[in-house]
C-alpha cells in the first residue's frame, strides 16, 4: 500500500526561494517609498515574486549543484530582480490588510 508519509518531501526545495528572499532584502534596503514591512506584506512579496518565476526545484545535493549552475543564468537573474521589483510595488501599493 502506498503511504505518502514514507517520503522525505522536506528535501524538495525551490532554489529560487533563497534568491528571492535575498533580493527582497537588497531592494527594500534601497526602496525610495515607505511601505509596510510587516510579516504578512513581506511574505506576500515573496510569494508573488516566486509565483511569477520559473521554479528551480531540486531534491538532492546533485540537484543543488545542477541548479546552482542554472541560477547563474543572466536571464533568470534579470527575471528574478524584475519579479521582486513588481511584487514590492504591488504589495506596497495595495497591502493585503487594513
Amino acid at each position: 500500500m502506498f503511504d505518502i508519509n514514507n517520503y522525505e518531501f522536506e528535501n524538495l526545495v525551490d532554489e529560487g526561494r533563497q534568491l528571492v528572499i535575498t533580493e527582497i532584502g537588497r531592494q527594500l534596503a534601497a526602496y525610495p517609498k515607505k511601505i509596510c514591512l510587516c510579516n504578512d506584506c513581506i511574505l506576500d512579496i515573496a510569494a508573488m515574486a516566486l509565483n511569477s518565476l520559473q521554479p528551480r526545484y531540486r531534491c538532492s545535493l546533485l540537484g543543488s549543484i545542477y541548479q546552482s549552475d542554472g541560477l547563474s543564468d543572466p536571464e533568470y537573474s534579470a527575471s528574478l530582480k524584475h519579479a521582486v521589483k513588481v511584487a514590492i510595488e504591488r504589495v506596497g501599493s495595495n497591502p493585503g490588510h487594513d
